[in-house]
Order: C-alpha cells, then sequence, then structure tokens
C-alpha cells in the first residue's frame, strides 16, 4: 500500500516554489490518491497535470498498481485548511456552528486560532419606523464550528 506520507512528500517537494498550497491528500486502503490543491487566484488544469506527472514520476507502478486524481479544492465545499480562510478574506462565506447556528456574512479576519465574520443584523432603533441594518463582527474559535465554506453569489 502507498503511504499517504509518501504522497505528501511528493506534493511538497512539487509545490516548493509555488504558490499553490495543500488542501488535502487522501490514499484509500485500494491505492486510490486523490490530492486536492488550492491557489488565491484558482487552479489551473496544466497544473494538476504537471503535479500529477511530478508524483507519477516519483511512483514505481511495477511496485503497486494505483490510481490518481489530482484536482483543485471544491467550489462550495467546506474548507479543510486555514490557507483556504487567508485567501477568502473579503469574501462572502456560510459557517455552521456545532450549536446548529447557520450565518452568512464576510469573511473579515482569520489567523490560527480563530476567525472573524461580519453579518448584517436588523436594528430597531428607539423611535424609529423601521429596522436598519447594522454590520456586527462574530469570531469563531476553529472547535466551535462544523464548517466554514465561500458562498457562490450569483446577485
Amino acid at each position: 500500500m502507498i503511504e499517504k506520507s509518501t504522497v505528501s512528500q511528493i506534493v511538497e517537494e512539487w509545490l516548493q516554489g509555488k504558490e499553490y498550497f495543500v488542501v488535502d491528500v487522501n490514499v484509500s486502503p485500494d491505492d486510490r490518491i486523490l490530492v486536492e490543491i488550492d491557489h488565491a487566484e484558482g487552479v489551473w488544469i496544466e497544473d494538476c497535470v504537471e503535479l500529477s506527472r511530478f508524483i507519477e514520476s516519483k511512483l514505481n507502478r511495477e511496485e503497486e498498481d494505483y490510481e490518481l486524481e489530482v484536482g483543485s479544492a471544491g467550489i462550495g465545499q467546506p474548507f479543510k485548511v486555514l490557507d483556504q480562510y487567508y485567501i477568502h478574506i473579503g469574501s462572502e462565506v456560510e459557517v455552521l456552528t456545532k450549536g446548529g447556528v447557520k450565518l452568512t456574512g464576510v469573511l473579515k479576519d482569520a489567523n490560527e486560532d480563530k476567525f472573524t465574520v461580519t453579518v448584517q443584523k436588523k436594528v430597531k432603533e428607539e423611535g424609529a419606523k423601521r429596522p436598519k441594518l447594522v454590520d456586527e463582527d462574530i469570531c469563531f474559535a476553529y472547535d466551535e464550528i462544523k464548517y466554514t465554506k465561500y458562498l457562490i453569489s450569483f446577485k
């Protein structure tokens, strides 16, 4: 069986000097290898092909047969690594807390411990006829949420 650590090392070697980052490396018991990468400006198919060929050049099909798939992190999929938070600062995201609360807002900031989302709330001020929208920053620790994902908007 091909080890995940072996594939991860090969991917890290290919990433040297590139602005891509690894989102996930998965190797199933039947040697199906799935590598997901991402980049602030999107992932190019040519780079996926290049990475795939690089991985193939480092593995020996004579020793072990395997299936290899290299692609980008799926749009609309939950974030898996901190770098995904960084590249989506300023973008609209959806957050689902472990308490079951789902909210939508703009990812304002992220660091290794927590991230901040700016949401709009309706607030009715005293004496006002109608409520108005007010921005509110909400901080989350990563262990407080089930997922965060980029929200695709067609507005």
